[in-house]
């Protein structure tokens, strides 16, 4: 098909009576209740690309429609007139590579983050010459095979891993699957992060295999950890464990309810020669912190990492308060003078909010403390200036009186 015969085939949506502003002032989605309803927009298929027009047919930009969610087009470009086919993926990729080019010198980083780089609501994880994709929505999965093939041509990556797994697919009305689409896996694979070697399972472990976010925030624990006894509750797959062990720790104990998660600390451990610092232990949080207090060990650096607790609004107030609970558990096990490091991962969590629970967390465990750093992630999980809601991780280090 032609470009012009494309373009002049596309659907489009008009939007209400000033509910183009948005769009206008850099906000990439439209809301459902923003967009006029007809006949042929209730007839469209899910995640079809539409041209997007003002009440006034103003062209306000090329999208993926779906009428079935909340977030019911998402902006892939601010021209009506651009074609969605492997060259514009193509453009798309060579930049996100040429950024993550300039900012690492190990190509293991996120490649694509979502709408910060132009792809709504998809995920593009690199592991050398393995890529991890996760699509979450219907638009970008009916495109696959062109961002495929662009995939090809930019990276001609050696495997391509699927893990569409993930609930917000549902949404969209999609299946949740997870596959290999091009060569192969046999095993966990390597991951290279300040020069140390860690383990990710990219089809059956958490996300896409590994937390690239917390590259940095690792490192900077670990500028914590020299001589010290280190604790690291919710470990995954060991990354502040052994950067911890590599900077100089005396020990470091590693707790995760996960047995995979902690096989994977484990290898990564003897990979980079610190096994006899690390201790693992396969426990629930919570319930191994309070034992530790009940026995007086106390600790130079603690670090609690967990997974969100609040995966949506209606879980805030409880969320929250496991927050306030996690850090008065984990300030009971530092020494004075040592370090506390804490983070959380649920976009509903706020900055603000989560500085509150952490501060009254502290005051429960009666430990003064000051606050030294205040980190999101990494340069390769960058936020749309327009979509704040997208700075999602917050970590915080305090030392404690």
């Amino acid at each position: 098909m032609s470009a012009a015969l494309d373009l002049k085939q596309r659907p489009t949506i008009r939007l209400r009576p000033k509910a183009q502003k948005r769009l206008l002032n850099g906000y990439p989605w439209v809301f459902s209740n923003e967009i006029e309803v007809n006949a042929e927009t209730k007839q469209l298929a899910a995640g079809i690309v539409v041209r997007i027009e003002a009440h006034d047919g103003q062209p306000l930009g090329t999208a993926i429609y779906n009428r079935q969610p909340l977030i019911s087009a998402r902006l892939l470009s601010s021209s009506a007139k651009t074609i969605i086919d492997e060259d514009f993926f193509v453009g798309l990729l060579k930049r996100a590579l040429t950024l993550r080019e300039t900012l690492f010198d190990v190509p293991y980083y996120r490649l694509i983050h979502a709408e910060a780089d132009g792809l709504p609501g998809t995920i593009i994880d690199r592991y050398g010459d393995t890529l991890v994709l996760q699509v979450n929505t219907a638009g970008i999965e009916n495109l696959l095979p062109a961002l495929l093939s662009a995939l090809d041509i930019v990276l001609d990556p050696k495997t391509v891993v699927l893990r569409n797994d993930t609930p917000s697919r549902l949404l969209e009305g999609l299946e949740c699957y997870d596959k290999v689409t091009k060569g192969e896996l046999n095993g966990p694979i390597k991951v290279i992060e300040h020069g140390a070697t860690f383990f990710a399972e990219l089809q059956e472990g958490q996300k896409t295999g590994w937390f690239f976010d917390q590259r940095d925030n690792r490192k900077l624990a670990a500028s914590f950890a020299n001589n010290a006894r280190v604790l690291d509750c919710y470990s995954f797959a060991g990354g502040f464990t052994v950067q911890s062990a590599l900077a100089g720790a005396k020990s470091v104990m590693t707790v995760d309810r996960s047995q995979t998660a902690l096989d994977l600390a484990s290898m990564a451990a003897k990979e980079n020669g610190v096994a006899d610092k690390c201790e693992f232990i396969k426990a629930e949080v919570f319930t191994h912190l309070a034992k530790l207090a009940k026995e007086n060990q106390t600790f130079d650096l603690v670090i609690v990492d967990p997974p969100a607790f609040v995966k949506s609004r209606k879980d805030l107030p409880q969320g929250s308060k496991g927050y306030r609970k996690l850090a008065r558990l984990a300030a009971q096990l530092v020494k004075p003078g040592g370090y506390l490091v804490a983070a959380s991962c649920s976009h509903h969590m706020d900055i603000d909010n989560f500085s509150e629970q952490m501060r009254k967390g502290l005051l429960d465990a009666n430990r003064r403390s000051r606050l030294l750093f205040t980190r999101g992630a990494g340069p390769d999980h960058p936020v749309h200036p327009f979509l704040p809601e997208s700075e999602y991780l917050k970590l915080q280090l305090y030392t404690l009186d």
